[in-house]
């Protein structure tokens, strides 16, 4: 990470800032000292302060009594909450706005996982090409649920970087969202929005499992049957990858048998 001066705007210090605390150079429980940031940046206290409280808006530093601002911790039950929240949110909406998708948009994506393929042992360009892929989807959302979905992104953004790194997680994610796209070039509503709801949980479980193995799951699960989805768990609430999922929703519908290191779907469950 290099130590360039950034501009002295709020926005300038703010993304610098959001940069290096994604990218791990500032790591979780970092204090994040006005003066000493000032110093190190060479910039004014001022737009610093700004910077600093929508950092702390988008979950990014958190204030500690008598330390002031700190990078947050990672917190695997906030990640699942996360996911559960985009889980009950993004795949219905993707199956609402799917028309809307033309196919100047479609073969962009299309061009994005190909950059994700290539980029598979190159994880910041993967996890960006990723971003960009559902991107093309997010911009047709309503103003609110970009702005929420955007928001959880952010959030979540920075603990992927760690799991994209295992060998298999970008295979994974680019064979499923290519999947996900044909369903969505094929016009297929429901299949696009089981498809995305199989990614959201895989991408959740993988990243849960990172930090904790024998997490007891809660959100994820209530948000699971809310949505007639079967997820096998122990009682106590973990899960065992790779876990069976299944769809209880009736509808006309051929979801085709798929595995993750996080999940396996056999076809006509």
């Amino acid at each position: 990470m290099t130590t360039t001066r950034p501009g002295n705007t709020v926005e300038e210090i703010y993304l610098t800032l959001r940069k290096r605390i994604i990218e791990g150079f500032y790591v979780p429980g970092t204090r994040m000292s006005q003066s000493g940031l000032s110093k190190e940046l060479r910039i004014s206290r001022t737009p610093l302060r700004e910077a600093l409280q929508r950092l702390e808006g988008d979950g990014l530093l958190v204030s500690q009594a008598n330390r002031g601002m700190e990078v947050a911790p990672t917190d695997v039950d906030q990640i699942e909450q996360y996911y559960a929240i985009r889980l009950l949110v993004e795949p219905p909406t993707i199956a609402a706005i799917l028309a809307e998708l033309d196919e100047t948009e479609l073969a962009k994506m299309a061009a994005e996982l190909d950059t994700m393929e290539a980029a598979r042992n190159r994880i910041r360009n993967f996890q960006e090409a990723h971003l960009r892929f559902h991107e093309f989807c997010i911009q047709h959302y309503p103003p609110a649920i970009a702005d929420l979905t955007h928001s959880l992104h952010l959030k979540i953004y920075r603990h992927q970087r760690l799991y994209f790194s295992r060998p298999q997680v970008p295979d994974d994610f680019t064979r499923v969202d290519r999947m996900f796209l044909e369903a969505m070039r094929g016009g297929d509503a429901e299949l696009a929005r089981r498809l995305l709801e199989f990614h959201l949980i895989d991408a959740a479980m993988g990243l849960v499992s990172e930090d904790a193995p024998d997490h007891r799951y809660d959100a994820l699960l209530v948000a699971t049957r809310g949505l007639d989805i079967t997820l096998d768990s122990a009682p106590d609430g973990t899960l065992t990858p790779p876990a069976r999922i299944a769809w209880r929703r009736h509808a006309t519908v051929d979801m085709p048998s798929l595995t993750t290191a996080n999940l396996v779907h056999e076809a006509g469950t």
